[in-house]
């Protein structure tokens, strides 16, 4: 889930002549996700104010509410955790806007404004997982294959599961859009290129993207939490499957398969997911380019008439006018803020459900991992953003724990008072208090889409975690 990206799409008419050159570099140009050509707003003071008070309340409420067992029947549960009350809080506070007072309103500035704090807070909750994973980074490697092949999973579950259902249910060529992958801003891009957005590729991707930013975090932690309680899969299978390539879905995947596991499996479920996680997030758009999405089409054209013969479904017209706020521009001292106020989020959390007070030791921890993350994006700058910020995060933060690097046993032991679990839930309550202005565009996707969405969110879950399994605990 990545919520508040800018999306601006022209529809074409059905029937109506291909694209000219001239339209066809415009509209190359019109749907890159991520650099819509708008004037950026800063963020300001007193709206940034209010979104911390609004995010902390969230936060507060959905910590107090704690960890909840809901049981299946037998030894299956699903468990929701802290973090997935502060989305659920934050995305219904955020709808029911509207009937609000004025002064509780999260308006559509706000919610742009929460969705640019959320890109930044998540590098605290990266810089926390590196340290993970540098103390663990032997055991990781130890892994092999496992690690390696697992990505497959990740890139081809999306559609092996997702696939077949779009075809049984009618859906054609939007099956292509919504199953190659995740469907996040590089997978909008890539369709948006090669078929463009009014296409049903282009329907398809949109749908995946829109059904991932409203329900993704949420699915993924339930989906995730049922199939641990299964107790078929190793924990660190588990985990790897968790690093679907969006921080936000990762933590909730993650966070729900740590909560069934003991303290110490519980630390090494975060390193697996984080490292999992990095991986998918460096090679995903090349993979997806290169390999999955001409995989898909390849199937598609192979299964569709055998599964979809006699099927055909209306699949509603999404709207690819879809007019977010424009990007917030947060300055350097603005991002400290987000890093020190998500930062004390956590501590709060951290004290509430794991009893861990505010010491001097779990604020110095805090303290490092903050660093780490400023050194991380300054790297990040000074290479002119060409590697994303969050693999130089993580570079930073693994070399802090590397069982080979002094201090790295007192970096350890420091950033180790704040449980990784009470760091998600700042994070997804910025995303859900951002997430309100997408609804409309989500209610006018038809369920047979939606439910294909899901699906390929739970393939590439279990895609990843079936192979890793294969390769850890052969048969």
């Amino acid at each position: 889930m990545t919520a508040g990206r800018s999306l601006s799409c022209v529809a074409r008419p059905t029937g109506a002549a291909p694209p000219n050159d001239q339209e066809k570099d415009r509209g190359d140009l019109t749907m890159q996700a991520t650099q819509t050509a708008v004037a950026v707003p800063a963020a300001g003071a007193g709206k940034l104010i209010k979104i911390f008070v609004f995010a902390t309340i969230c936060v507060l409420a959905a910590e107090l509410i704690g960890i909840v067992n809901v049981p299946m029947g037998g030894a299956y549960k699903v468990v929701l955790l802290p973090l997935l009350w502060a989305l659920l809080i934050a995305a219904a506070w955020g709808m029911a806007s509207k009937a609000l007072p004025g002064p509780l309103k999260v308006t559509n500035d706000l919610q742009a404004l929460s969705a640019a704090v959320l890109q930044p807070a998540l590098l605290l909750f990266v810089a926390k997982l590196g340290v993970l994973v540098g103390g663990n980074l032997p055991k990781i490697l130890s892994a092999g294959w496992a690690l390696v092949f697992q990505e497959f999973g990740h890139f081809f579950g999306t559609m092996v599961f997702g696939l077949p259902v779009a075809l049984l249910l009618g859906i054609k060529r939007e099956a292509i859009g919504a199953t190659f992958s995740v469907g996040r801003e590089p997978s909008l891009a890539i369709i948006g290129e090669k078929y463009g957005m009014a296409s049903p590729e282009g329907r398809g991707v949109l749908a995946e993207y829109m059904t991932g930013t409203i329900f993704g975090a949420v699915f993924i932690a339930i989906f995730a939490s049922l199939i641990t309680s299964l107790g078929i899969f190793h924990p660190q299978a588990l985990a790897m499957g968790a690093g679907v390539g969006s921080g936000s879905m990762m933590a909730a995947a993650s966070g729900a398969i740590a909560a069934q596991q003991s303290p110490e499996v519980a630390k090494e479920v975060a390193a697996f997911a984080a490292a999992s996680n990095l991986i998918t997030t460096t090679i995903g758009t090349y993979f997806t380019l290169f390999l999955s999405l001409p995989f898909t089409v390849w199937a598609y054209g192979k299964l569709e008439p055998i599964l979809g013969r006699g099927r055909e479904v209306k699949v509603e017209t999404v709207t690819t006018e879809v007019s977010h706020e424009p990007a917030v521009k947060l300055n350097f001292i603005e991002l400290l803020v987000v890093w020190v106020v998500a930062g004390a989020m956590s501590l709060i959390g951290n004290y509430l459900v794991y009893k861990t007070a505010p010491d001097a030791a779990s604020i110095a921890g805090l303290g490092i991992m903050i660093g780490a993350v400023i050194l991380g994006h300054g790297i990040y700058l000074l290479t002119r953003r060409v590697v994303p910020a969050v693999v130089w995060v993580s570079v930073v933060a693994m070399a802090l724990t590397y069982p080979s690097m002094p201090f790295a046993a007192d970096v350890a032991a420091l950033t180790g008072k704040i449980n990784f679990l009470a760091m998600t839930a700042p994070m997804l309550a910025f995303a859900g208090l951002s997430i309100a202005k997408d609804v409309p565009v989500f209610r006018s996707l038809g369920w047979r889409i939606v439910l294909v969405s899901l699906m390929a969110n739970a393939g590439t879950f279990l895609g990843a975690t079936i192979i890793a399994q294969f390769f850890m605990h052969p048969v």
